[in-house]
């Protein structure tokens, strides 16, 4: 019996000769929600939008509804319409909403190409990503195998072997959100810190989505609270999320995971594939045609350093599923609470034989494969 299914629609409703109306939904077992809005085909601006959360993480997700508003006068086919989304629209309201709007307007530029007759097949495919830049055709929408990049080593980087051991372990929090960083969090940085030094973690990686933290400000964190916090972020891809470590440049929008790789590559720093099977499975996988060497094939496991097993935002099956994924691949695993509220910080972690002190070491740690998912307080998700 199928009891988890993501479902996602885009139409597009054509009331005049030169209006579009584009909407869109999402609904899984996480979120519900839904958005509206009017595009003047003259100059292919947004007339009016409208959006609502039916269901939702925290008590302050609803304040996304507001901020859409921000996308009223935007022109589909600017250049920087896709990063002006994800800032007035991703960063002040939600995330979930900007992919949406994204698809949405991807659908209405393409179906208004169709109606001018630009593009020689009237059937064209709509519902192509939002990054898409050309007309969809067999040879671009094939899959690419996906080719490892070449890492820049850091040579300033301690060996694992000189990292101090840690006899008791030390336990890091490696996927934490605070507000106002990530649009979707509802408590601020400090609460989220004194929250993790009372339930016993030895500390936290600020991971907030495509949000690149100041070095000054972490470390006046660290000095005010006494408490080790590192800095990460949570980068969208094509492909799903990603907590890259080290790469020290602002990732607006959405970029392809090879990108990504390249880019931390370069630095010689780590990335994990964040959630990966969030919202694709069913106790009954094969319906779903999802078995774990299928899923342990994907190409975006060339890409990353290593996988998120344990997360507190999918149910255990889903991470039962990851760590199935990640044994057969014998690759570097993680956890990390996907905290967006204090209470939920250290639901999930990650234990290492080492003591930590800075983002180099982490890396160092995580790429020696150093790295235990446990669970460190209550929880239950079905």
């Amino acid at each position: 019996m199928l009891t988890y299914m993501r479902n996602k629609m885009v139409s597009i409703e054509i009331p005049t000769e030169d209006t579009y109306v584009a909407h869109g939904f999402l609904d899984d077992h996480i979120y519900s929600l839904n958005t509206t809005f009017q595009v003047n085909g003259a100059d292919m601006t947004i007339q009016w939008i409208e959006g609502h959360l039916t269901r939702y993480t925290t008590p302050d997700c609803p304040r996304a509804e507001e901020p859409l508003q921000g996308a009223v006068g935007l022109c589909l086919t600017d250049e920087g319409f896709s990063q002006n989304i994800h800032k007035i629209v991703g960063r002040k309201a939600c995330r979930h909403f900007a992919n949406l709007i994204l698809e949405c307007s991807d659908a209405v530029v393409k179906t208004k190409r169709n109606i001018e007759g630009s593009e020689n097949n009237a059937h064209a495919d709509v519902d192509a990503s939002p990054s898409s830049q050309s007309c969809i055709t067999p040879q671009n929408i094939r899959p690419q195998k996906a080719k490892r990049p070449q890492r820049i080593k850091k040579e300033s980087r301690i060996p694992f072997e000189q990292l101090e051991d840690a006899p008791d372990g030390f336990t890091l929090d490696l996927h934490v959100h605070t507000s106002p960083a990530s649009p979707c969090a509802s408590s601020a940085v400090d609460d989220i810190i004194e929250e993790a030094k009372h339930v016993g973690l030895d500390g936290i990686c600020l991971t907030d989505h495509n949000h690149q933290w100041d070095p000054d400000v972490v470390a006046a964190l660290r000095e005010r609270h006494q408490f080790l916090v590192l800095r990460g972020n949570e980068i969208t891809t094509v492909q799903g999320d990603m907590l890259v470590f080290g790469l020290n440049e602002n990732i607006e929008g959405i970029i392809s995971l090879n990108d990504l790789a390249e880019k931390v590559a370069t630095v010689d720093g780590f990335m994990i594939a964040a959630h990966p099977f969030r919202g694709f499975l069913a106790v009954s996988g094969d319906k779903l045609g999802l078995d774990v060497d299928r899923a342990a094939a994907r190409p975006m496991f060339n890409l990353v350093d290593g996988i998120e097993t344990l997360n507190s935002k999918v149910t255990v099956s889903e991470n039962n599923f990851c760590s199935q994924v990640a044994e057969t691949l014998k690759m570097p695993v993680t956890g990390g609470s996907d905290a967006h509220l204090a209470e939920e910080v250290g639901v999930y972690a990650t234990r290492f034989s080492k003591t930590i002190h800075d983002e180099d070491e982490l890396i160092t740690a995580l790429m020696a494969g150093d790295a235990v998912p446990v669970i460190f307080r209550n929880h239950q998700k079905g």
